[in-house]
């Protein structure tokens, strides 16, 4: 940044500041020579307006009006030549300038206009220089953070070398890194952007967070999307920005694809062996977790191009962890297979199914089982390929729970669960909400927040105004042991669908 004092302190320069000087240290975005009576149809703004005072009119009156207009169209100071000795400036364009605060600039001596103009431009091409030096450095630093530590470290190198916050999330609106690690106001903005239906950004956008610009970049190729970066960077987002913002988001593209293409590839490695073992031919790969599993049938009219999809689908599921690596996946002529681990939560093979829901062509059942043996493994697929139906069902919970379904009267079901949801029913018809959805995955996982807020893709806080919500219009507590029993048996008694998860309370 040059401003006008220094160009009264630049040591080649003999230019005095005669009047306004508490505007002295307002930022010059260029020099401009003009001789005009009324310059200001050719001004833009931030100039240092340079004249030799052929259009400063002769009287006070002209000259005052003069300056007043500079100041209006946004100058940032005025320079008068004096054409030879004993020369000064009129004392009207002195007592305007310091009325208004505007830096009146005597130039003096064999000191040239162009000198003046030549001073700002190499000022502004040393600055360009600078920043254009910092981005080739800050790129190098991010490459290198890339190959030593992962997204996380682009996401944090990204952040030193803008000044600002950064956060990657996942395809589902899950953070994946920030820098800093802490939970800041503006993610929630971020989250409820990408969470929207039909209103997700494609390529770079910039939201408003109350003043603050945030810049959203969707990651991966196009017309799909495998996460998301966001970059608070204060008021203003320069171009320098941009790029830097660009080189990370390909970065981190680039290792998301990698990442996705390497796990598509294992799971088509290990394929053959699993489709062996639980059709009975042989050993389960040894790349299994350990048992007991869960088997998910997943039915198919083209089961081998559903695997990637089923693979994609099997980490948003279980995350970024070694049960994630090690479950199983394999196209039968029928249907695709998952083994998962039976303790990754709550109908781990019902949410597999949720995160194919937007698939072409995809399943529109599935059906599950559990196994705790090797030998297990063919019966327990058996048993879940007779179970897929519309919906998810688990054949080990089926049973039971048939049963008790089929003791209690059709009319008799639906008075009990107008009792225990009418209310909850009545509120999501008139605000477009799904609080007994909300609630059915609350209660599916045991009540436990941070595992139902996962399962649903939002954030914990959002979860627990809904459930709030949900207390107020019922008028129960929800920790209270024999509410849950009753909404639970309500929210089970008819199978509900798989819901859009993008409204929020």
């Amino acid at each position: 940044m040059i401003t006008p004092r220094d160009i009264t302190r630049a040591p080649d320069l003999e230019v005095r500041a005669v009047a306004g000087r508490a505007g002295l240290d307002r930022p010059i975005r260029w020099a401009h020579v003009t001789e005009l009576h009324d310059p200001v149809h050719w001004l833009r703004g931030g100039e240092l307006v340079l004249t030799a005072g052929i259009g400063l009119g002769a009287a006070d009156a002209d000259r005052r009006a003069y300056v007043r207009r500079l100041h209006e169209a946004g100058c940032v100071g005025l320079g008068v030549a004096l054409d030879g000795p004993g020369a000064t400036v009129p004392p009207a364009v002195l007592a305007e300038g310091d009325r208004l605060g505007l830096p009146v600039l005597s130039v003096e001596g064999e000191t040239p206009f162009i000198a003046v103009v030549e001073a700002v431009a190499a000022h502004h091409a040393a600055e360009r220089g600078r920043a254009q030096s910092h981005v080739l450095t800050a790129q190098d630093a991010m490459a290198r953070a890339a190959l030593r530590s992962g997204p996380a470290g682009v996401v944090t190198t990204l952040a030193a070398s803008t000044d600002g916050q950064s956060l990657l999330l996942d395809r589902n609106g899950m953070t994946s890194a920030a820098a800093p690690a802490t939970e800041q106001p503006w993610h929630r903005l971020v989250r409820s952007t990408v969470a929207g239906a039909g209103r997700r950004p494609r390529g770079m956008a910039v939201l408003d967070d109350e003043g603050a610009a945030v810049l959203l970049q969707n990651l991966g190729p196009a017309g799909r999307t495998l996460g998301w970066l966001a970059l608070s960077c204060g008021s203003e987002v320069t171009p320098h920005t941009r790029m830097l913002a660009n080189h990370a988001a390909s970065l981190l593209a680039v290792d998301l694809l990698h990442s996705r293409d390497t796990r598509r590839a294992l799971h088509h490695q290990r394929a053959p062996h699993l489709a062996a073992a639980v059709s009975g031919r042989a050993a389960p790969p040894l790349t299994l977790p350990d048992p007991p599993w869960e088997v998910v049938c997943l039915p198919s009219e083209e089961p081998r191009a559903l695997m990637d999809e089923a693979a994609d689908a099997l980490s948003d599921v279980l995350g970024a962890t070694d049960a994630a690596d090690r479950a199983g996946l394999c196209a039968l002529a029928d249907a695709v297979v998952a083994v998962l681990p039976a303790g990754t939560g709550a109908h781990a093979g019902e949410r597999l199914l949720r995160a194919l829901a937007d698939v072409p062509n995809g399943p529109r059942g599935a059906g599950a089982c559990g196994a705790r043996r090797t030998s297990d493994l063919p019966s327990a697929l058996t048993r879940a390929r007779q179970a897929a139906s519309e919906g998810y069902r688990n054949a080990d919970e089926a049973d039971a729970w048939d049963l008790f379904r089929s003791a209690v009267p059709r009319e008799g079901a639906r008075a009990f669960t107008e009792s225990v949801l009418g209310s909850l029913h009545d509120h999501d018809g008139r605000h477009g909400t799904d609080l007994a959805h909300t609630l059915l995955h609350y209660l599916d996982h045991g009540a436990q927040v941070e595992a139902a807020a996962r399962d649903l893709g939002v954030h914990r806080n959002t979860l627990r105004s809904r459930l709030r919500t949900a207390e107020r219009v019922l008028g129960r507590p929800l920790d209270a042991p024999r509410t849950r029993l009753e909404l639970w048996t309500a929210l089970s008694l008819t199978p509900m669908p798989c819901r859009d998860r993008t409204w929020h309370s």
